[in-house]
């Protein structure tokens, strides 16, 4: 069993840890536990819990109403709800509760039905990354068991390799696209998502993949002259300094340019070489994408 702050909660559902703690005292919804110090955590199911309260309330359910539904009754509700955000945010939700109880059967099964659906561009940035936001923090702060990242993570690679080997255009741009990740970056998804738009539109992609050493990636370069490479940084290792490597790249990379987004670079403020462009989300990039 996992165990949640009431942090977490609030990073997971949106709904802020004050008004969290209001409907502990007026209602029967959630009891969480205390530590020798009198601190919350909360269980599994308790998480749970705020996710399915959190989607009906902000859909128009009043949590006196909510508090007197049964967890059958509060599915029905959740079901029914008819807002295209409702819907998204209830597949992010069950995807989280599926990773939570290691459910990857059911994960990789609502997964499918959001490819069917929407297609897997859509699928996985709509549905899959804003899951992968959400989840992160508890990652980075171990409050979710690495084997859940890998068993989730390793599903969404392999539907995106699916794609990828099963995606194509019989229009062909004459324009090649390599993609990579600094030595040190394993999070290879956003880049898998970017090699499966490039090819659905034509682009050929020379595709390096993860933890690649910077003099590899010239070595290529300097052989098939590509019109641009990309890069998203999620979560590198310590070591890595971001100033350092953009300045390897401004100095190394002269005739080639380099797009680099991910969570690293959102909030960085310095001034960047002339042949490096940093895009600070995802739809900054399929923008740019676009206009090739």
């Amino acid at each position: 069993m996992n165990v949640f702050s009431i942090k977490d909660l609030e990073q997971l559902s949106g709904i802020k840890a004050h008004t969290i703690r209001i409907w502990e005292q007026r209602y029967t919804l959630l009891k969480p536990k205390r530590t020798d110090t009198n601190i919350r955590f909360y269980s599994n199911e308790e998480l749970k819990a705020v996710l399915n309260i959190s989607l009906l309330n902000r859909y128009g359910y009043k949590i006196s109403h909510i508090d007197k539904m049964t967890p059958d009754e509060m599915q029905d509700k959740i079901v029914s709800l008819s807002h295209s955000d409702a819907q998204q945010e209830r597949l992010v939700n069950e995807l989280i509760q599926c990773m939570i109880d290691l459910d990857i059967e059911k994960f990789e099964e609502v997964l499918d039905k959001c490819i069917a659906v929407r297609g897997i561009e859509k699928a996985i940035t709509n549905i899959v990354f804003t899951f992968l936001e959400k989840v992160g923090i508890l990652w980075q702060t171990n409050h979710v068991n690495p084997a859940q990242e890998h068993l989730v993570t390793n599903v969404i690679r392999q539907k995106l390799i699916l794609g990828i080997e099963n995606t194509s255009n019989q229009i062909q741009i004459d324009k090649t696209i390599l993609l990579f990740l600094p030595e040190g970056e394993h999070h290879e998804l956003c880049l898998l998502l970017v090699h499966y738009i490039l090819k659905n539109r034509g682009v050929k992609v020379l595709y390096l993949g993860a933890n690649i050493p910077f003099k590899d990636v010239l070595y290529v370069v300097n052989l098939k002259k590509p019109l641009f490479l990309y890069s998203h940084l999620t979560a590198i290792g310590h070591s890595f300094n971001l100033e350092k490597y953009l300045t390897q790249v401004g100095n190394k990379l002269q005739n080639s340019k380099l797009i680099l987004s991910g969570q690293m670079i959102q909030n960085y403020k310095k001034k960047v070489p002339n042949n490096v462009d940093l895009k600070k989300t995802l739809g900054e990039v399929m923008e740019y994408i676009k206009s090739i």
